[in-house]
């Protein structure tokens, strides 16, 4: 006789074996103590987290013999077993995918009046109700409005917003929710344990990562990857098996994008694919980690389940990216993995993807239309065109009151990109950014306002300010001046004059007033003298 599968053999026999929805198995638990039972649930959530198998518990337990309600179902009374084996007459479970049809649940209707042969309830389990069609609601509704004493309906779904309203109305409804890693973990590494099975934590993450939550689509996972239960399976034996064997791929495409280099991304992604990795799962890692490094940019890096070394890397990746390309990555990625469809070329979408992310970072300012000439210079690098150790690049100023050579908006969007840049010419000088904004741009100069003092003293210094305008060039495509002041102060022209003077209370850091100097408009004062 064939080896049972593992999900089958190891699916919850007590509402305590229910993994994660404590919320319904106590409200179900209370509710046999009580005597308290419905005529009708509705058990919503995704697959594979215990719709049906709650289902059946309930079933065992409003037909147990047990004569404590709270020991209920028992597995040891005669309904507990033939429920347990599949042979209790009054259990009655429906494919509504198979069954969709007015005249099933006719039929239905007109066998449910006979009294139950063998417990004290008859209960119907409806899997994947939302199949029904319109008319078999409708017949089913009738059914629910007026059910005899010894009936009990389960129905269960994955997509509750199929389910008309009136059927809703009519059941006690429970939303089962997805598992987290740790708990679906911890689950494989008891059923491990009992099994024999000699497994690293690491890989039991792995599986539970996989398994996206579902605690049936996990264990099948694990029952896939064990061959010889004497091996010991380590993480790197479950990321072959399973075809995941790409994390140090994914971090090396993650890293190329956020140094921008495209060439070096296209040759992570065809390395990967020649290796024989999936593309659409390759990409699916590949969001994966891009959201990780959302969350730590956004919401700190508590919010992610992975080890200390991998929250880590998070972390310093989130330093390190703007969080405009970092969106536009996402996306861009999250579209491919939706959009595969394979062909001849698998890894194209993936490249597309890639090009599409960093053409967005690399067409951030390209300026003003320039002629032949002017365009084959500015086709040079800015690496190249301003190197490290040469000084600030001398910057001929533009007359005050000046349009914005770059728009403010989209130098305080990739000031994240500056840092990193400005990290190549002066390693103190991205922390300093740390404690200023981009006030306003006059022309092609930069105006930065600091905090305090300390902080204007030290970015003004000849080198610091020297890089922070290099990072400017590299990022924007356009050599640009900075002006440092107090952010208290009002914002002030080359000359000394008052770009601010008059009334106190006007805020020219206003998004009106960035937009009208972004379109070129001169800002005055009207004099109250």
């Amino acid at each position: 006789m064939p080896e049972q599968a593992l999900y089958l053999k190891w699916r919850p026999t007590l509402f305590d074996e229910v993994v994660g929805q404590e919320h319904i198995t106590r409200t179900l638990r209370n509710s046999l103590k009580s005597g308290r039972i419905r005529h009708a649930y509705l058990f919503s959530g995704p697959r594979g987290t215990g719709k049906t198998t709650t289902a059946r518990l309930l079933a065992k337990a409003v037909n147990c013999l047990n004569e404590d309600p709270e020991r209920r179902p028992c597995n040891q009374c005669s309904a507990c077993i033939s429920v347990n084996e599949g042979r209790f007459l009054d259990l009655i479970e429906i494919d509504a995918a198979t069954h969709t049809g007015v005249d099933d649940v006719r039929d239905l209707r007109d066998k449910i009046a006979f009294a139950p042969g063998e417990g004290q309830y008859k209960v119907y389990i409806i899997d994947e109700v939302h199949r029904f069609t319109g008319n078999a609601f409708d017949a089913l509704l009738k059914t629910l409005e007026e059910p005899p004493d010894h009936a009990i309906f389960v129905l269960a779904t994955t997509e509750i917003d199929k389910v008309p309203a009136t059927i809703k109305s009519r059941c006690l409804q429970f939303e089962f929710r997805r598992l987290s890693l740790n708990e679906v973990a911890d689950r494989l590494a008891l059923i491990a344990e009992r099994e024999g099975i000699k497994i690293e934590r690491g890989a039991l993450e792995l599986i539970a990562r996989q398994g996206t939550g579902s605690v049936r689509d996990s264990i099948s996972l694990l029952d896939q990857i064990v061959a010889d239960p004497a091996e010991v399976i380590t993480l790197e034996v479950a990321q072959r098996i399973l075809g995941t064997a790409n994390l140090a791929a994914v971090k090396e495409l993650v890293k190329a994008i956020i140094d921008g280099d495209t060439a070096e991304g296209l040759r992570v992604i065809n390395r990967a694919i020649d290796a024989g990795a999936d593309p659409r799962q390759f990409g699916q890692q590949v969001v994966e980690h891009l959201r990780s490094v959302m969350l730590a940019q956004t919401a700190g890096v508590d919010m992610i389940e992975a080890s200390q070394e991998d929250r880590a890397l998070y972390e310093q990746q989130a330093r390190m990216i703007s969080r405009g390309t970092l969106l536009r990555t996402i996306r861009a990625f999250n579209d491919a993995v939706n959009n595969y469809r394979g062909g001849w070329q698998p890894q194209l979408t993936l490249e597309l993807a890639l090009i599409d992310s960093l053409r967005a970072v690399e067409e951030v300012y390209e300026g003003p239309p320039q002629p032949p000439a002017a365009r084959s210079e500015k086709s040079v690098s800015p690496a190249a065109a301003v190197p490290a150790e040469a000084a600030s690049p001398a910057v001929e100023p533009t007359p005050p009151g000046a349009p914005p050579v770059v728009p403010l908006m989209t130098v305080r969007d990739n000031w994240l990109a500056v840092q990193k840049a400005a990290l190549r010419f002066n390693k103190a000088v991205p922390a300093l950014m740390e404690y200023c904004h981009v006030r306003a741009i006059d022309g092609n100069r930069v105006i930065i306002g600091v905090t305090s003092d300390v902080f204007r003293e030290k970015l003004e210094a000849p080198d610091k300010r020297g890089a922070l305008e290099r990072a400017l060039a590299e990022v924007f495509k356009v050599p640009l001046r900075v002006q440092v002041m107090l952010a208290s102060d009002d914002l002030q022209t080359d000359d000394g004059a008052g770009a601010a003077a008059g009334d106190a209370e006007v805020d020219l850091d206003d998004p009106l007033f960035s937009t009208a100097r972004e379109l070129g408009a001169k800002i005055h004062r009207r004099d109250n003298g």
